[in-house]
């Protein structure tokens, strides 16, 4: 087996290793809006021609996101988290829901089995904040999705929770598209999330998953009926 000769990395490269242990570590969150290039510049000491090809990359490998007219922000905390972004990107609702199915089941199942005094608590503030939030469709998705992260938070299984995470834009976007029909429907929704907190509360993992898959299905029904409106 023939070896090449290992070359010297390039600045560009360099910067590239930096910015990502910013991003990796969580001084540069998800969502964060990182310093313009000028600052980039000065800070790392080298040419605005490396720092934007080093920013390039990242938002090539789906780490950073540069908003035209506003600046970059990161997009993602982990090359797996990026992978798994571009592969949901162009992925359909309906098999969005089926993996949403696969994980809300398994997280209500678990968290029923491991929650803690401490998780109950948070299940019990974040479900009462998504009942107020009812009415307002932005405000009702941002508060359903914490209830459903406060649940996969109570798994105690961080690979869970963290996948969990890594969905959660495309997660929140298959709310927002079936939001309408959950809030037409909301004291069917609401009744059955009120049956998963009971089941949490008591720790009936049965109960738990079989109220998690109802609230599910029941979006995957209103998706596919929007479907067949549209094709009519």
């Amino acid at each position: 087996m023939e070896f090449e000769k290992p070359v010297r990395s390039s600045l560009a490269k360099q910067v590239v290793t930096q910015l990502e242990q910013l991003i990796e570590s969580g001084k540069w969150a998800v969502g964060m809006k990182i310093p313009a290039e000028p600052e980039l510049v000065e800070q790392l000491g080298v040419s605005r021609n490396t720092v934007r090809e080093a920013l390039h990359a990242l938002i090539h490998n789906g780490l950073l996101e540069a908003r035209q007219g506003d600046g970059t922000y990161v997009r993602a905390s982990t090359h797996f988290e990026a992978a798994l972004l571009r592969r949901l990107r162009g992925s359909e609702i309906g098999d969005i829901l089926e993996v949403r199915y696969s994980l809300e089941r398994d997280i209500a199942r678990l968290a029923a089995v491991r929650r803690t005094d401490e998780d109950l608590t948070l299940i019990r503030d974040a479900l009462s904040l998504r009942n107020e939030r009812v009415g307002d469709n932005e405000a009702f998705v941002e508060a359903d999705f914490a209830f459903h992260i406060a649940l996969a938070t109570a798994t105690h299984n961080p690979l869970l929770l963290d996948l969990y995470k890594y969905m959660s834009e495309h997660v929140q976007k298959t709310i927002a598209h079936v939001g309408s029909l959950e809030l037409a429907n909301v004291k069917d929704q609401k009744a059955i999330h009120a049956d998963l907190l009971v089941a949490i509360e008591q720790q009936d993992p049965i109960a738990a998953e079989k109220a998690a898959c109802s609230f599910i299905e029941a979006l995957q029904e209103g998706w596919a009926a929007m479907n067949e409106q549209r094709e009519e």
